[in-house]
């Protein structure tokens, strides 16, 4: 079995480290710092030498491949609180990278080199926060780590940890490409049902290159839908309409194979070109089910994700409006008031604990929810115009 084997579990990377390619860590601090962008005590030590090309080992369907690749560092180097940084490494083609771990509480840094060959800035990698319930499956095998990060066709990596964490793992991902990524970013949506069914176009699992083998298990329905999560993907803002399926292969692959999740977490991806994409499976029809994005209610939600990051940027209206299509839909369907509050039973968070009852807006971020800046300042601060948008679609489709 290699390291990316398909069949691979999260708790076997560490056990297979001996037997896998894998890059050493040096230190670059000891001792207590602050964040990972904080410039290192003293002068640094000697990078290490940069190991042969990382290469991707294919995915088993031809297209794209994936790579696992174990992170090293010497016990001497590696205590509390040391910042640790990799060479700079070459790589086959890659797209997306995230990093996970074991236990304990890491801040994490990258940068990469396009295959331009130029190495970009570093950037912060946003720590994982859309999680599945701990009383799931998936919940109660978590690995922690960072949201996967699209970075565009790159064929370099370097990566920064600040703090103290067990077997890291960093994560290599190429989508591929498909002729059919090119034909409007997946070809044509479904068509809603006639009459007053607010249903939206929705481009379906298979129009993005979902792997259906890759899912696992049953999916669980979920009895009633009280709320509406909003998220963002925190991951660039530039990307053109022919890359989001390939976004969307990238990110099922990290939630499914590396994190061992039993299907990608939202329930729909809306694009910033405002087009819906279905998410989970159910997402096709009209079934609701459990998703894995809003850690303590997933159980009676459907999860949103916008695609880009909207902690420095405003999403436009098309972003709004498809957002508003999805929540009109699923809250029309269970007499939700888009404008409301509702009451909703906790399993168990970062802010509430397991049984809280918590007061929560209808539509609400997923800041509201959990310890995180998700979906970013400027989505959140749109929320208001989603919530009357929805209203809006709701009260039209009773006249």
């Amino acid at each position: 079995m290699t390291v990316s084997d398909p069949s691979l579990r999260r708790r076997d990377l560490a056990t297979l480290g001996a037997a896998a390619v894998a890059l050493p860590l040096v230190a670059l601090a000891a001792g207590p710092v602050g964040p990972a962008s904080a410039a290192p005590a003293g002068p640094p030590a000697a990078p290490a030498r940069p190991a042969a090309r990382l290469r991707l080992r294919p995915d088993g369907s031809g297209l794209g491949g994936a790579l696992d690749v174990p992170l090293t560092a010497a016990p001497q180097v590696a205590g509390r609180g040391a910042v640790l940084r990799t060479a700079e490494q070459r790589t086959d083609r890659f797209a997306l990278l995230g990093v996970t771990w074991a236990a304990g509480t890491g801040q994490v840094r990258v940068r990469v080199r396009d295959v331009g060959g130029a190495w970009g800035p570093w950037r912060d990698v946003t720590a994982l926060r859309d999680l599945p319930d701990r009383d799931t499956a998936e919940g109660r095998t978590a690995r922690a780590g960072t949201e996967p990060l699209w970075v565009g066709d790159s064929d370099g990596v370097q990566v920064e940890i600040a703090g103290a964490v067990q077997d890291p793992v960093l994560t290599l991902v190429d989508p591929g490409h498909d002729p059919r990524d090119a034909v409007d970013g997946g070809g044509p949506a479904d068509r809603p049902k006639r009459g007053r069914s607010l249903r939206p176009k929705i481009r379906s699992r298979r129009s993005w290159g979902a792997k259906e083998r890759w899912a696992t298990g049953r999916p669980k329905r979920v009895k009633t839908v009280e709320q509406v999560h909003v998220h963002h993907t925190a991951t660039g803002n530039d990307y053109r309409r022919r890359d989001v399926p390939r976004i969307l292969r990238a990110i099922y692959r990290y939630h499914t194979k590396t994190l061992g999740w039993s299907d990608v977490g939202y329930n729909y991806f809306v694009d910033r070109f405002g087009r819906i994409w279905a998410g989970r499976r159910g997402a096709d029809g009209d079934r609701d089910t459990r998703g894995a994005h809003t850690l303590g209610f997933n159980h009676t939600s459907v999860g949103i994700a916008v695609l880009g990051s909207y902690q420095e940027v405003a999403p436009t209206p098309k972003v709004l409006a498809g957002v508003a299509k999805v929540a009109a839909w699923k809250l029309k369907r269970y007499h939700r008031d888009p404008l409301a509050t509702t009451p909703v039973l906790s399993h168990g968070s970062d802010l509430y604990p397991k049984g809280a009852v918590v007061t929560l807006p209808v539509i609400d971020g997923h800041r509201d929810t959990n310890d995180t800046e998700c979906p970013g300042q400027f989505l959140y601060a749109a929320l208001p115009e989603i919530r009357l948008r929805t209203a809006a679609r709701i009260k039209k489709s009773r006249r």
